[in-house]
């Protein structure tokens, strides 16, 4: 009745004899992608349906059927030109349909004490940490490990499960951000608070360069606590020089946490050797927590020490526990 459709290093299970054919022209949807109201995807209304805030919607997560683990959504090129349309779209290999489609990312809703008053959008002079997933990098994996192969160094990191937070100091004003805003400074907001027990401000004032650190804000109240943490800190996995532009190179980078006394996130290996498939890496990433050994890890990042390569590789056995 099933089959496992693959997609670049995604795998799907579609229905049998439904007209899908190796090399095919499809839409694929991304897991976390939440999907409108509309009548062609009625048919996720059982296992799918999901408010986000006030909007309606369908969220794709990872599922399990027949004991084939399961990602995504594959739909027919025919869906982009519904009889009613009034433009006609040309479909081409990785054409981006998100829009067209209404599809929007799936935000969990964030408690009130990371929330915060807004100060503005997150600042256009920092990058957003938010690393490509192993399986769209199917055409640039092999990539990757022949330079690897030929002495470029890797690192790895477990990815932890809480909330992005990043720290910049600008022509000597300090400010913080969540994931997409920057916050104004109250007294019940957490990244706030962890940011004055941690005297970032100044610290970051001592590199004498305008410069960012981002982590991820784990505790209580975060995600629900897995690592089972008293309070709230922010273990750190990236550094950013806002003058250059540029991503700190790990040494650089590790030197930098050390002289400020902060803790980065837990570095698995220093000198990685990427595995010879995208299934392997997925496979790598499902281990327990380094910190705490009773909770199955997100996943791992894989960074190369000069900072110009990195993807994450999220466990799918986190992905079938998530709510």
């Amino acid at each position: 009745m099933i089959e496992l459709a693959i997609v670049d290093g995604w795998k799907v299970v579609v229905a049998k004899n439904v007209g899908h054919k190796v090399d095919d022209m499809v839409i694929y949807c991304e897991i976390d992608s939440f999907l409108p109201i509309r009548e062609e995807f009625e048919f996720l209304r059982k296992t799918s349906f999901k408010k986000m805030g006030d909007q309606e919607g369908f969220r794709l997560k990872t599922i399990r059927l027949r004991g084939q683990v399961s990602q995504g959504l594959i739909l027919p090129i025919v869906v982009l030109n519904p009889p009613d349309a009034n433009i006609y779209v040309t479909p081409f290999e990785g054409l981006d349909v998100t829009e067209m489609l209404d599809i929007v990312k799936y935000e969990p809703p964030i408690p009130s004490s990371l929330a915060g008053k807004v100060k503005g959008l997150f600042p256009s002079f920092i990058r957003k940490t938010d690393e490509e997933r192993v399986q769209n990098l199917a055409s640039d994996y092999e990539k990757y490990r022949a330079q690897n192969k030929l002495g470029m160094k890797f690192y790895v990191t477990e990815k932890l499960d809480g909330s992005s937070a990043t720290f910049y100091v600008k022509d000597e004003v300090f400010s913080v951000c969540s994931r997409n805003l920057e916050l104004l400074e109250t007294d019940d907001n957490t990244f706030w608070k962890v940011a004055r027990e941690l005297e970032l401000e100044d610290k970051l004032k001592t590199l004498g360069f305008n410069v960012c650190l981002q982590g991820e804000l784990i505790g209580e109240g975060v995600q629900g606590n897995p690592y089972k943490i008293k309070g709230q800190t922010v273990r750190f996995f990236n550094g950013f020089n806002i003058d250059t532009q540029e991503n700190i190179p790990f040494l650089e980078f590790t030197e930098i946490t050390q002289k400020l006394g902060l803790t980065t996130v837990p570095i698995l290996d220093f000198d990685f050797d990427l595995p010879s498939s995208i299934d392997d890496m997925l496979e790598y990433a499902e281990s327990p927590s380094n910190l705490n050994s009773n909770f199955g890890r997100e996943g791992v990042v894989v960074r190369s020490y000069d900072r110009t390569i990195s993807f994450k590789s999220i466990s799918n056995q986190f992905l079938l526990n998530e709510k």
